[in-house]
């Protein structure tokens, strides 16, 4: 299923949250707002891309509140923190938790649209890099058992006959389960192979 892109905007001021959902309208851009912290985490679905225009302070959860909510749950969704002239420390803080920006009220709008823009393309990098080591984490699991144990001691420098020796086989049949480990991963080189390897065990 496809999803549309999507600005979320969390600010408990109904006029600024008006004034951005136009704003955001204006370029054509997918909106949904909310009042709160708890409204917008009510509906949250991870498979939903875009990213989160958050009020810093607002009453109940404030906008730290709730990005420290979706870090503690392994969710990552780009946000473009809004905060008032005094609330700039509170802003560095969100930033220096993986936020993209924070833009001050009253905002730019040229520079609101930047930020939301780039965190707009972080999250689509960071989609497409979660489907592309899903798709190497499925060709890994076509592997047999025996395929992962020469694929492990390839990418750990062993010669094939080292292998053979490890695992009680023939230099032939270790010849055999690294080309299928080749060809089933899809790799055109060893170099691609540990590529692979290493971008899974580092996820």
């Amino acid at each position: 299923m496809t999803y549309e892109t999507t600005v979320f905007i969390v600010d408990d001021d109904q006029e600024v949250r008006d004034a951005l959902q136009l704003l955001m309208e204006s370029v054509g851009l997918r909106v949904q707002a909310f009042s709160s912290a708890q409204a917008y985490l009510d509906q949250f679905d991870p498979e939903l891309p875009g990213c989160l225009v958050l009020d810093v302070r607002m009453p109940g959860m404030s906008g730290l509140d709730l990005q420290a909510k979706l870090v503690e749950e392994r969710l990552h969704p780009p946000i473009v923190i809004i905060t008032g002239h005094g609330d700039v420390p509170m802003a560095v803080r969100a930033v220096q938790a993986g936020a993209v920006d924070f833009v001050q009220k009253p905002f730019n709008d040229q520079a609101l649209l930047d930020s939301v823009h780039r965190a707009l393309s972080r999250d689509a990098e960071q989609r497409g890099e979660a489907s592309r080591l899903q798709d190497i984490q499925g060709r890994f699991n076509r592997l047999t058992p025996r395929e992962q144990e020469v694929l492990e001691l390839v990418i750990a420098g062993k010669r094939n006959k080292v292998i053979a020796a490890d695992l009680g086989i023939s230099q032939s049949t270790v010849e055999a389960h690294r080309a299928k480990v080749m060809e089933k991963m899809e790799a055109n080189t060893l170099s691609d192979l540990m590529r692979m390897m290493l971008a899974l065990e580092t996820e």
